[in-house]
């Protein structure tokens, strides 16, 4: 796909010169013609590099901006260095010259690394294929193998205690963080984090579902059932009913340590969305507990704060998103030259407010609105998606029209945040599917096979 063709319009014209901004931010962290390959920054502006857990969050604002072979190149970097001689850990951070980054990395036996990012990186995969169709990420002999000894090897060598949850072995202060949380590194010593937990359950899930498109059942089942168990273990034992909230870390003498929405403000360095961004809360209450914590949150760095407009969007939360959306872009934001803060503006806005969900394994594209009153309506050009390119247009969020731009036909599955009986098609009254969603919300939605050129228009009656 050709770079910078994304494009978009709206009725809030600071919603499109936020968007541009982004855009043009994010491409100038293009690079070509290094001897890393393709890359874009994904770590501290300066260091010319790109590390784990950035990749993992930047990858979907990379592909909508044309990036795929981008992202595909630096995920295999990642999964071509996982070694037994650092315990099943890749390099946290490759720099342009195809090497460690020195700022992180001394020897095997002395670098910087995080626990969550193995299985950040395995999602991160598996999304990269819904969204690109590109069957490297499912087939190739060098991502099953990073894969393979994440699910297996990595976990066993970093579960001390045989209950099947990594912690941090302590004999680095740095190596093997258990969390992505990094204030606590060198004073409280953290044995296993809900952030560290939830990677590991999404990572499990993801590694079910790519091995259920290998045809692999049995092993499929087994890590679906791994999945399910992070997510039992984690909601019963890791919800503290005093705080109304998920603990955050357990310590070495075994006392949990969270934080509640009362005293959140002062705590921003100690909060995470990652339990949220990566699905393994269960229940609204919680759901809505958890989020009453993050927006209590006051200087929380901009690393968190850049996820915070796709997990709001995904949990209802739509006015909220798009304030976060507006902060992030504003002039006035310190350090929003981080590259994570444009790249995760261009995904949340394509997959939150416009809701985009691509499922390469279906050639079904979803698209959701949750638009405020702040946008009467948003329109985006030239999204690539499998090897198509599409463009969608909101009008409030009763209201949308799609178009295929590519010569293969797409499952346009058109989904709205109400309990309608019947939609108009192109013109035509056609009955309304429905569906409750996991917290109980009920929505409506319709799938239109769209073919080359195509153009469908569907709104609620």
């Amino acid at each position: 796909m050709e770079l910078n063709r994304v494009s978009i319009k709206s009725s809030n014209a600071k919603l499109v010169e936020g968007f541009n901004w982004a855009k043009e931010k994010a491409l100038k962290y293009v690079n070509t013609n290094d001897p890393v390959g393709l890359w874009y920054e994904a770590s501290l502006p300066g260091r010319d590099a790109f590390c784990m857990r950035d990749v993992s969050h930047q990858s979907t604002g990379a592909q909508i901006l044309g990036l795929s072979s981008f992202n595909k190149n630096m995920l295999k970097k990642f999964a071509k260095n996982i070694s037994k001689s650092r315990d099943w850990c890749s390099y946290w951070e490759i720099n342009k010259y195809n090497l460690p980054a020195p700022e992180d990395y001394k020897t095997d036996d002395d670098f910087w690394y995080n626990l969550p990012a193995n299985f950040d990186v395995l999602d991160c995969c598996y999304r990269q294929y819904l969204w690109t169709g590109d069957l490297d990420y499912i087939n190739d002999p060098g991502f099953l193998n990073f894969y393979e000894r994440t699910v297996k090897d990595y976990v066993k060598c970093w579960d001390i205690n045989n209950d099947g949850f990594l912690e941090y072995k302590g004999d680095c202060i740095y190596r093997g963080i258990p969390s992505y949380l990094e204030g606590q590194v060198g004073v409280d010593k953290i044995i296993s984090a809900c952030d560290m937990l939830s990677a590991q359950y999404r990572g499990y899930l993801s590694y079910s579902k790519i091995q259920r498109l290998r045809g692999n059942n049995l092993e499929a089942k087994e890590h679906e059932e791994k999945a399910e168990n992070v997510k039992r273990m984690f909601n019963t034992k890791w919800w503290n009913e005093n705080k109304n909230n998920y603990n955050t870390f357990i310590l070495e003498n075994g006392e949990f340590y969270g934080v509640s929405e009362n005293d959140a403000e002062k705590s921003g360095h100690l909060v995470t969305t990652l339990p949220l961004y990566f699905d393994i809360v269960e229940g609204k209450q919680r759901v809505d507990n958890s989020i009453k914590v993050l927006l209590s949150c006051k200087n929380i760095n901009v690393e968190t704060e850049s996820h915070y407009p796709e997990v709001l969007y995904k949990y209802g939360f739509d006015k909220e998103a798009y304030d976060f959306i507006m902060d992030l872009v504003s002039p006035l934001k310190k350090r929003r030259e981080y590259p994570e803060v444009s790249y995760s503006v261009v995904g949340s806005i394509i997959t939150g407010m416009v809701g985009i969900k691509p499922d390469a394994t279906k050639k079904l594209i979803e698209s959701t609105p949750r638009l405020t009153e702040d946008v009467e309506w948003i329109e985006i050009d030239n999204i690539p998606i499998f090897n198509n390119e599409i463009s969608i247009k909101c009008v409030g969020n009763k209201e949308a029209v799609f178009i295929n731009k590519g010569k293969d036909t797409v499952l346009w599955k058109a989904v709205f945040s109400t309990n309608s009986n019947e939609f108009m098609i192109d013109g035509t009254k056609v009955k309304a599917q429905k569906e409750e969603k996991s917290d109980g919300s009920k929505c409506s939605y319709v799938v239109i096979p769209v073919h080359e050129n195509e153009q469908h228009h569907v709104k609620i009656i």
